[in-house]
């Protein structure tokens, strides 16, 4: 998943597409009207999603990752509303990720995680990154046309 320039800005809902970062804030852009407005890191606190992990009774995973998980189930196993009961939250993210740990996750994660899955899924931005194959080139060849070593 692709969540890099993702970011959620605490006291707002939603999530936002970092534009520039400055010395005082950021200016993001809201994903569904394209505008852009300044947040002050006085006001507002700034969450990467790449850099959101869940925990797990190992480690932890990253949300990437459960979000991959909730896509590739979303069939047999659709996500439940976020207004849902805790033991219908809990027992949704029990099938996504068995090992996690319950008193690390609190339902209150549990359903910012779906309405994010929610937000990110109905605007297709839930897509696997695609990584760029390098073609050969005359400086990573050699004379025999294989690829250095």
């Amino acid at each position: 998943m692709d969540l890099d320039k993702l970011v959620a800005v605490s006291g707002l809902s939603g999530i936002f597409k970092m534009a520039v970062n400055r010395k005082n804030g950021l200016i993001l852009q809201n994903i569904d009207t394209g505008k852009k407005n300044f947040y002050s890191s006085r006001k507002h606190q700034f969450t990467p999603l790449e850099s959101i992990s869940i925990y797990t009774f190992d480690d932890g995973i990253e949300l990437g990752l459960v979000f991959k998980a909730m896509k590739e189930q979303i069939d047999e196993n659709p996500p439940v509303s976020h207004k849902s009961s805790k033991e219908e939250l809990r027992g949704y993210f029990e099938k996504i990720l068995p090992t996690y740990d319950r008193g690390q996750v609190y339902d209150s994660d549990i359903k910012r995680l779906i309405k994010w899955f929610n937000f990110l899924n109905e605007r297709d931005l839930l897509k696997e990154k695609v990584e760029e194959i390098e073609e050969p080139t005359a400086e990573n060849t050699d004379v025999t046309g294989t690829e250095e070593a």
